[in-house]
Protein backbone atom coordinates (compact mmCIF):
# COMPACT_ATOMS: atom_id res chain seq x y z
CA UNK A 1 0.00 0.00 0.00
CA UNK A 2 1.59 3.25 -1.00
CA UNK A 3 1.74 6.01 1.69
CA UNK A 4 -0.76 7.87 -0.06
CA UNK A 5 -3.11 5.01 0.84
CA UNK A 6 -2.37 5.31 4.94
CA UNK A 7 -5.29 4.93 6.72
CA UNK A 8 -6.05 7.68 8.55
CA UNK A 9 -9.22 7.80 11.72
CA UNK A 10 -10.78 11.23 11.67
CA UNK A 11 -12.83 12.14 14.61
CA UNK A 12 -15.66 14.51 14.52
CA UNK A 13 -18.75 15.58 16.30
CA UNK A 14 -22.13 16.85 15.09
CA UNK A 15 -24.90 18.83 16.68
CA UNK A 16 -27.43 16.18 16.21
CA UNK A 17 -28.14 12.38 14.39
CA UNK A 18 -29.89 14.38 11.91
CA UNK A 19 -26.55 16.51 11.06
CA UNK A 20 -24.42 13.17 11.97
CA UNK A 21 -26.41 11.21 9.22
CA UNK A 22 -26.07 13.88 6.39
CA UNK A 23 -22.24 14.57 7.30
CA UNK A 24 -21.88 11.07 6.82
CA UNK A 25 -23.77 10.65 3.80
CA UNK A 26 -21.95 13.01 2.19
CA UNK A 27 -18.75 12.21 2.71
CA UNK A 28 -19.22 8.53 1.54
CA UNK A 29 -21.54 9.75 -1.58
CA UNK A 30 -18.06 11.65 -2.23
CA UNK A 31 -15.82 8.77 -1.52
CA UNK A 32 -14.04 10.70 1.02
CA UNK A 33 -14.44 8.03 3.58
CA UNK A 34 -15.09 4.68 3.48
CA UNK A 35 -16.86 4.24 6.70
CA UNK A 36 -18.53 6.23 8.56
CA UNK A 37 -19.58 5.48 12.09
CA UNK A 38 -22.04 7.47 14.51
CA UNK A 39 -21.36 6.73 17.91
CA UNK A 40 -24.16 7.19 21.08
CA UNK A 41 -24.40 10.71 21.98
CA UNK A 42 -22.16 12.26 24.46
CA UNK A 43 -21.72 15.05 26.72
CA UNK A 44 -18.99 17.26 25.49
CA UNK A 45 -17.28 20.05 28.11
CA UNK A 46 -15.25 23.05 26.72
CA UNK A 47 -14.21 26.56 26.97
CA UNK A 48 -15.12 28.88 24.19
CA UNK A 49 -14.53 32.21 23.57
CA UNK A 50 -13.73 32.55 27.17
CA UNK A 51 -17.10 30.67 28.33
CA UNK A 52 -17.28 26.76 29.63
CA UNK A 53 -19.83 25.51 27.40
CA UNK A 54 -21.75 21.92 27.62
CA UNK A 55 -23.19 20.37 24.54
CA UNK A 56 -24.55 17.00 23.51
CA UNK A 57 -22.93 15.60 20.83
CA UNK A 58 -22.88 12.89 18.18
CA UNK A 59 -19.43 11.63 18.10
CA UNK A 60 -18.28 10.31 14.30
CA UNK A 61 -15.60 7.53 12.99
CA UNK A 62 -14.26 8.38 10.01
CA UNK A 63 -11.75 5.64 7.81
CA UNK A 64 -9.92 7.47 5.18
CA UNK A 65 -7.17 7.92 3.50
CA UNK A 66 -4.12 10.30 3.57
CA UNK A 67 -4.79 11.03 -0.17
CA UNK A 68 -8.26 11.67 0.46
CA UNK A 69 -8.18 13.64 3.84
CA UNK A 70 -7.64 17.15 2.41
CA UNK A 71 -10.87 16.63 0.21
CA UNK A 72 -12.19 14.98 2.98
CA UNK A 73 -11.53 18.07 5.43
CA UNK A 74 -12.80 20.42 3.09
CA UNK A 75 -16.17 18.93 2.73
CA UNK A 76 -16.85 18.99 6.57
CA UNK A 77 -15.54 22.86 6.59
CA UNK A 78 -18.20 23.54 4.21
CA UNK A 79 -21.36 21.44 5.07
CA UNK A 80 -20.68 21.07 8.89
CA UNK A 81 -23.09 23.66 11.12
CA UNK A 82 -19.95 24.76 13.33
CA UNK A 83 -17.78 27.30 12.95
CA UNK A 84 -14.89 25.76 14.15
CA UNK A 85 -16.08 21.80 13.62
CA UNK A 86 -14.03 19.26 15.73
CA UNK A 87 -11.55 17.64 13.12
CA UNK A 88 -8.76 15.15 14.28
CA UNK A 89 -6.98 12.93 12.41
CA UNK A 90 -4.87 9.77 13.28
CA UNK A 91 -3.33 7.26 11.53
CA UNK A 92 -4.86 3.93 11.93
CA UNK A 93 -3.21 0.09 11.26
CA UNK A 94 -5.01 -2.83 11.52
CA UNK A 95 -6.29 -5.51 9.65
CA UNK A 96 -4.58 -5.33 6.23
CA UNK A 97 -7.21 -6.57 4.28
CA UNK A 98 -9.16 -4.03 5.70
CA UNK A 99 -7.06 -1.45 5.33
CA UNK A 100 -6.89 -2.09 1.90
CA UNK A 101 -10.95 -1.92 1.77
CA UNK A 102 -10.59 1.69 3.04
CA UNK A 103 -8.02 2.86 0.29
CA UNK A 104 -9.97 1.08 -2.17
CA UNK A 105 -13.44 2.97 -1.51
CA UNK A 106 -11.76 6.13 -1.41
CA UNK A 107 -10.22 5.95 -5.01
CA UNK A 108 -6.21 4.04 -3.65
CA UNK A 109 -5.11 0.91 -5.12
CA UNK A 110 -7.80 -1.28 -6.23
Amino acid sequence: MDEKDSVLMVMCTAPDEGEANRLAAALIERRLAACVNLLAPARSIYRWRGAIETATEIPMLIKTTAAAYPALEAALRELHPYELPEILALPAGGLPEYLAWVAAETGGAR
